[in-house]
């Protein structure tokens, strides 16, 4: 039976809607089942039918067939005990062949977000943080079990440990069957007598936790770091959730981050500029020179190789590129404003000149910085 196709079977293309796989099942099913048809090939004929019907309406298994697998249930047909009973999948009837499970009181507990405020430094080399959840852990006092200690939870005497209970009513099609959640163990199967006094049942409680993470260099504001089992745990002692941690970089009174690379802007005397000078500059990992040849102009932008970020996914630091800003002073005493006179007239050129528009210093340095 693996080898029909479920759709040939039916006579319905694979792009059919469930109301046509329903309505075309309906027709083969009053043809062939054996209270009207009787005969080997036309029971066989029907299982065959029944079968792939009860691939094709269930969405989850439909579209594991259509990528090539088969039904996960097992090849077995529904097992109709008379022609009544045909109607129970198109009137909610869940009985039959399939029989209803419990639920399972241990499910996945929910996933935590924690945000974290990182320096720029942190960003630069990586860093290891304790950081504080409030979330949930497992009970210690009954480990999950949900139960006081030297208790268990009890087969609920509805249900029978079903976690469902079915009603037969007959109609003139048949007898129609419904099942639904028991109203008195919620579905899981089981109730619990005598819950636990610390966790009211639940199989854990509200707690603080001290969480350890290694952040990685080169993160930045807004990325999401994921630590799997590292959330709350779940009802009844489930499986951990994740534990997301959400980054933000403060702001450096210095420093400002352009990809890999640290931006910073140095103001240099006008003598400085002239004569040139060795400048000493505190970066984020120590003292490192800078040469700032003579003749250097605003703008100008001089770059330590290595100094910058390591990337997220790398080992090769970015480099620090450094602005310059010639500072030109506003107050002279006479004997300053005496050299800076005879240095003009040494060098006196055209004199100030009309000459186009430009930009002011921080947007030339913003332009530099990014190569344009």
């Amino acid at each position: 039976m693996a080898d029909q196709d479920h759709y040939q079977v039916l006579g319905v293309s694979r792009e059919a809607t469930p109301e046509e796989i329903k309505k075309a099942y309906r027709r083969l099913a009053r043809e062939l089942h054996p209270d009207v048809n009787p005969g080997e090939e036309a029971a066989e004929r029907f299982k065959q039918v029944t079968h792939a019907y009860d691939v094709l309406s269930d969405p989850q298994q439909r579209e594991r067939y259509d990528m090539g697998g088969d039904n996960p249930f097992g090849g077995g047909a529904a097992g109709f005990g008379g022609f009544g009973d045909i109607f129970e999948t198109f009137f909610g009837g869940g009985g039959g062949a399939r029989a209803a499970r419990p639920r399972s009181r241990r499910e996945r507990g929910q996933d935590a977000l924690v945000r974290v405020t990182l320096q720029l430094a942190d960003v630069v080399f990586g860093v290891h943080r304790d950081l504080d959840v409030d979330t949930a852990v497992l009970c210690e006092t009954c480990e999950g079990s949900c139960c006081q200690p030297g208790t268990s939870p009890v087969t609920c005497d509805i249900c029978q440990g079903t976690g469902h209970v079915q009603r037969t009513v007959r109609s003139l099609l048949g007898n129609v069957v419904t099942s639904a959640p028991c109203g008195t163990c919620q579905g899981y199967g089981t109730t619990i007598p005598y819950p636990c006094a610390e966790c009211h049942g639940q199989g854990r409680v509200r707690s603080r936790r001290t969480v350890g993470v290694d952040i990685p260099a080169g993160v930045e504001t807004g990325l999401r770091l994921q630590m799997p089992g590292s959330g709350e745990v779940g009802p009844a002692g489930g499986p951990n959730g994740d534990l997301y941690i959400e980054v933000n970089v403060a702001s450096h009174e210095v420093f400002s981050r352009d990809g890999d690379d640290l931006l910073a802007t140095l103001e240099v005397s006008m003598p400085d500029a002239v004569l040139g000078t060795t400048a000493q500059i505190d970066a984020l990992d120590g003292k490192v020179e800078l040469e700032v040849r003579p003749g250097v102009q605003s703008g100008d932008v001089l770059t330590i190789k290595g100094r910058g970020v390591t990337p997220l996914r790398g080992s090769t630091r970015g480099d620090l590129r450094v602005g310059v800003h010639v500072v030109t002073p506003t107050k002279l005493d006479h004997k300053s404003r005496q050299l800076i006179e005879d240095f003009a007239r040494r060098n006196k050129g055209p004199g100030p000149q009309l000459a186009q528009f430009r930009q002011g210093l921080f947007a030339k340095l913003r332009d530099r910085f990014r190569g344009e």
